[in-house]
């Protein structure tokens, strides 16, 4: 089932996403029209994901331009819908350069930004294949288990976090289907669960072999030699390596580093950023404190909420990123592979 899930697709006349925020317990979609309509969705992770929200956005972008038909904007209004569209978020890249992307098209006419999101898609979908492919062998190549692998994930990054089948948990579905996957810890993912919430639930459409467990046995199940690699996706990656990804990754890096395990980070081209040297100029989403002090999350004692600190990402140095997969193959970064090196 997950592999059929498209968390964005244009319908003709509306942009149409899943709702993540309903799943586990409800699969449902949202037909969005308008560019304040899908900064919400974006802004309250109703779509998600790095590579699904540049596609999202490549799409608000002809979503902006009829709207500004429809309601007879001027080219100033039309640029600054664009321009909040393209800020939603950010943190992940892709955003940013999917609306480039859309909105150079607009001079051409409507038709030519919609052809553009499509296309966006359209290499996405491509580039999840490759990374799969090219994931997987690395893995299997550099890991003699001697056995299926047994392979630690965290946050989202499969079908609901792409146009495709997706990036880290691409990887993941191709060791499976190759029949060389024994299980996947899945870290739950606070305080929003996406780990729990999306994952567990793609993995289990499909009945891969998973467990769930606490964001804070992560460094554990690594150190105690419980999985055999580490793989997640990114947010953004800069010319060094340097890498952001969802809120506790760096601590799976450590562990990692000093398990002496593979820590793999799979995400397209569209998420490099060569502009940016390295991690300490990317910018990092700071979410509302009800995501940390709301009950579903946990108890929080009363009249402390000035004091709750909610990082969306952390930063991972490169130097502890064993191997970078996009669909342009495998770099291995902490050997001295660097993305600036490799692609300019």
């Amino acid at each position: 089932m997950s592999h059929e899930l498209r968390a964005v697709s244009w319908t003709g006349t509306a942009l149409s996403l899943i709702d993540q925020t309903a799943l586990p317990r409800t699969l449902r979609r949202l037909d969005v029209r308008d560019v304040d309509t899908l900064i919400d969705a974006i802004v309250r992770l109703a779509v998600r994901g790095a590579p699904a929200i540049g596609a999202a956005g490549a799409y608000g972008v002809a979503l902006a331009v009829d709207q500004a038909r429809r309601e007879n904007w001027t080219e100033r209004a039309l640029a600054d819908a664009v321009a909040r569209l393209r800020a939603a978020r950010p943190t992940a890249v892709n955003l940013a350069v999917c609306v480039d992307r859309a909105a150079a098209r607009i001079p051409e006419g409507p038709d030519a930004v919609l052809a553009e999101a499509g296309t966006i898609v359209r290499e996405d979908l491509a580039a999840n294949r490759a990374m799969a492919a090219a994931g997987a062998d690395w893995l299997v190549e550099r890991v003699d288990a001697g056995r299926p692998l047994r392979i630690l994930t965290h946050c989202n990054t499969g079908a609901l976090a792409t146009a495709g089948i997706g990036t880290a948990l691409g990887v993941i579905r191709e060791l499976h289907g190759r029949g060389l996957l024994e299980t996947v810890y899945v870290d739950e993912t606070r305080p929003l669960l996406q780990g729990s919430r999306l994952t567990a639930w793609e993995l289990a459409q499909e009945g891969i072999p998973h467990q769930v467990q606490v964001d804070a046995a992560a460094a554990s199940t690594v150190v105690g030699g419980l999985v055999d690699a580490a793989i997640v996706g990114a947010d953004r990656i800069t010319r060094n390596g340097d890498t952001a990804n969802k809120t506790g990754t760096l601590g799976i890096a450590l562990a990692c580093a000093h398990a002496g395990m593979p820590f793999v980070v799979a995400a397209p081209t569209s998420t490099l950023d060569l502009a940016t040297a390295t991690g300490a100029s990317i910018r990092i989403e700071q979410r509302g404190e009800d995501e940390v002090l709301n009950p579903a999350a946990g108890a929080v004692p009363d009249g402390i909420r000035s004091r709750v600190h909610n990082p969306a990402f952390d930063v991972t140095p490169g130097a502890l990123v064993t191997a970078l997969v996009t669909e342009r193959g495998v770099l291995e970064v902490a050997s001295g592979e660097l993305p600036g090196d490799h692609w300019t």
